[in-house]
């Protein structure tokens, strides 16, 4: 029988147990390396900042409440990592234009014709930073609005919104993609 997260995180904090730190990773690097990699559009750079997301965890395991979820605790350290590769580089707008211009090559260059997850993540690099998250943290990593709203530290009727938003935008911009398909 596998143990709970509730139990694993207490013999990481009671003993520093690292076999039982490497269940959680196990349980949930599929998940947080994901959700990285939609939010950033870098396997790369989502491998890293999952990686330092992870030691982040072992180090504040302590602080572990066990009030909310492991998997949203372990999300937000992930989305901390992944703002604050952000903030290091100074220049969130800038790559935003370079990724717009890379996809817009790319829509160029082969008329998105690679399939319905391309058309996801391109849809998805159309929204705002924000309602992108927050739908990636939904949809992708399967967080109720609620757990979301505990991720990004966003009121629950924020999160709604932005999601709402978000995905009005990505019909749209789907549907206009089957619209000059047929």
């Amino acid at each position: 029988m596998s143990a709970s997260d509730i139990e694993l995180t207490a013999l990481v904090v009671a003993t520093g147990d690292q076999h039982a730190f490497g269940q959680l990773v196990e349980r949930y690097q599929t998940l947080v390396r994901a959700m990285l990699t939609r939010m950033t559009g870098n396997h790369a750079l989502a491998d890293d900042l999952a990686q330092d997301a992870f030691i982040k965890a072992y180090r504040k395991i302590g602080t572990f409440s066990g009030k909310g979820s492991f998997k949203s605790w372990l999300c937000r350290i992930a989305y901390t990592e992944f703002l604050q590769a952000i903030r290091k580089r100074k220049a969130a707008s800038a790559a935003m234009e370079r990724f717009k211009v890379h996809q817009e090559i790319e829509e160029r260059s082969d008329n998105w014709e690679q399939g319905d997850a391309m058309d996801l993540d391109r849809a998805l690099g159309h929204l705002s930073e924000v309602e992108r998250t927050a739908i990636v943290l939904c949809f992708s990593s399967g967080m109720s609005h609620s757990e979301v709203s505990d991720v990004m530290d966003l009121p629950l009727g924020t999160v709604k919104s932005h999601i709402n938003r978000g995905k009005a935008k990505m019909r749209t911009l789907l549907e206009e993609k089957e619209a000059v398909k047929v």
